[in-house]
């Protein structure tokens, strides 16, 4: 049994992380204090309020801790084990993610070009990291200095087959030993300067270049330089790029609503604004704003692949310091991190504050919007029908077939307002041969409740309602399936217009209609929709099938395992009938290829 009371008796005065464990021995929480016992009280003073912290001390079965000397190594044992464990109520990013670099291998005699997402200690040169775009920079790249992007050995040039990129001008082909190292050398120190932000100093020189070839009518030398050069300015226009005080810095600054946070970063480098990030923190709701921009970058930096050597922040925190040497410890080199009161810094965090409110207020629109759509028209459907309980899960039926041939029955499921795809499940009718409905709903309705009565995983979730297509007869025969397996689910029939639209609900004996331009309305129409497009698919699939079996085991020599990969190899009935002789002796044996090929040329 869990004594709290002994428990935190037990806990040291000392710097150090504290461990949380469920009954289970998950680890669900992992902190760091200057004072761990101290820390770890505040979790169980009746003046906690907020509901992510009572839900993890109602959870909380055990304590562990680990003394460390001092915080800066608390803090960098708090990252490694949440980072390791991921716990359910430490604060996490929504968009974790490792941006890529652009890689110039220097140390080889022909260097090569390309996208990595890890910055290692190699010789290489790195570039970036790029938050988007890093495609299309290496598309320019190619498409002025062509030099290669593939990973083949060279050993100094020996003689190799040359790829594409040789023949359509995006490579030198230094594999091929037509090209001198110094010669290729000079485009590589082209694209160094250009993704060192010296492109308006390249531009000046390939003007300076188109001119002089103009001037001695070389026209196509100049013409593909004037190109060049405006695929160049073109890509300068677009990225938009403005002078930052310094070289190399990142400017976050957070907006926060309920227990979400969006984190808005700039990334500055080389003097230039490169890029910018929108990152989204969850189960912030019960921390300051100063312990958000702590947590975002013990989270961030602590999995990104780089880190600048500035770090400029907006809401400022008591935990800097020890983050900056957190920071250096793992670049290796000196990182600070500051909260600028004055000057260019602090426009530049004010910016970043601004576009993270403006983008927190667009998505909790979109947010407003997709609960309109999902659980504000669950409501309204269920004020409509007059039910009291919530319609958090329905199931909804459709019987496909043409004129009972190949009867079959659909049943797809919305959860909240959403379609839960993997929930969905097909039927082929067993029991009907006719184009008889009712039957084929009593039979699906039957067989779904009896494998959910029989503990099968997959049927283990009953739903709050039943939509079935159709009128009264439907909803009557899934009513009379529920009552014999003594099951009671509220059945509800989508009826449609003469066009075949929907057009209202059928329950408990009356129609009732929605407003059309309703979110209600539009999500029953969505359900139907999407259950009859389900069942179409399967019966078209089955049909099909028939078609194939038909039409194949007529053939001497053709039996189930010829006729299957027959199919897979050519498609359908008409790849297999366009097929060539030759082509379906790669399948079947000489004999059924010819009886196959005699076949089709018959029925023609």
């Amino acid at each position: 049994m869990f004594d709290i009371e002994r428990e935190l008796k037990n806990l040291p005065g000392k710097p150090g992380v504290y461990i949380m464990k469920n009954e289970g021995d998950d680890i669900i929480y992992v902190g760091k204090a200057v004072n761990i016992k101290k820390r770890v009280r505040q979790y169980f003073l009746p003046s906690v309020r907020d509901p992510k912290t009572r839900a993890l001390v109602k959870n909380i079965a055990s304590f562990e801790y680990i003394v460390t000397d001092n915080e800066l190594e608390a803090l960098i044992l708090e990252c490694n084990l949440i980072k390791v464990h991921t716990p359910r109520y430490n604060v996490m990013l929504k968009d974790d993610k490792t941006y890529p670099f652009l890689k110039i291998t220097v140390n080889e005699t022909f260097p090569r070009v390309l996208i990595t997402r890890k910055h290692v200690k190699d010789k290489g040169l790195y570039f970036g990291p790029f938050t988007g775009g890093s495609r299309e920079m290496l598309d320019v790249i190619g498409k002025i200095w062509p030099v290669r992007k593939c990973s083949k050995k060279l050993n100094g040039g020996v003689k190799g087959s040359l790829c594409l990129n040789f023949y359509i001008g995006r490579c030198l082909g230094p594999c091929s030993g037509r090209v001198k190292a110094d010669e290729y050398a000079k485009s590589v120190d082209d694209v160094i300067r250009f993704l060192s932000g010296r492109d308006a100093e390249i531009i000046k020189n390939m003007e300076a270049e188109m001119n002089a070839a103009a001037e001695r009518t070389a026209f196509e030398t100049a013409a593909e330089l004037r190109d060049k050069i405006n695929i160049l300015k073109k890509l300068r226009e677009k990225q938009k790029i403005e002078r930052a005080p310094g070289d190399d810095k990142d400017i976050l600054a957070f907006a926060q609503s309920s227990d979400e946070a969006l984190v808005q970063a700039f990334f500055v480098r080389d003097g230039k604004m490169t890029g910018r990030e929108r990152i989204m923190m969850s189960g912030v709701d019960s921390l300051s704003p100063q312990s958000i921009m702590a947590e975002f970058i013990k989270r961030f930096y602590g999995e990104t692949t780089y880190i600048p050597k500035e770090i400029i922040i907006e809401t400022d925190t008591a935990e800097k310091d020890t983050l900056a040497a957190y920071l250096s410890g793992v670049k290796e080199r000196n990182v600070t991190i500051t909260c600028p009161k004055r000057g260019e810094k602090l426009k530049l965090a004010q910016l970043a504050a601004k576009n993270a409110r403006l983008s927190l207020e667009q998505i909790d629109e979109r947010k407003k919007r997709e609960q309109n759509r999902t659980t504000g028209a669950l409501e309204e459907i269920g004020d409509a029908l007059g039910v009291s309980f919530a319609l958090e899960r329905i199931e909804c039926y459709d019987v496909s077939n043409l004129q009972g041939f190949e009867s079959v029955a659909s049943m797809t499921v919305f959860e909240n307002g959403k379609p839960k795809r993997g929930d969905y499940r097909k039927f082929k009718i067993k029991s009907v041969s006719t184009a008889d409905d009712y039957a084929s709903i009593y039979e699906t309705i039957t067989r779904r409740l009896t494998r959910y009565v029989n503990g099968k995983p997959e049927f283990s979730k009953l739903p709050d309602i039943m939509f079935i297509d159709g009128g009264q007869g439907q909803v009557h025969a899934a009513q009379n399936a529920m009552n014999e397996l003594n099951i009671d689910i509220p059945a509800c029939g989508l009826v449609k217009d003469d066009r075949h639209r929907t057009r209202g609900l059928i329950f408990n004996g009356r129609e009732i209609t929605l407003p059309h331009a309703s979110e209600g309305f539009k999500l029953i129409t969505r359900i139907q929709d999407e259950t009859h497009r389900f069942a179409i698919e399967y019966h078209r699939k089955l049909r099909m099938k028939k078609q194939v079996r038909s039409l194949l085991d007529d053939i001497p020599g053709v039996g189930s395992v010829r006729r299957k990969a027959l199919v897979t190899r050519f498609g359908d009935i008409e790849g297999v009938s366009a097929a060539k002789l030759e082509e379906l002796e790669g399948v079947v044996d000489k004999k059924t290829a010819k009886a196959v090929y005699e076949h089709f040329r018959k029925e023609a």
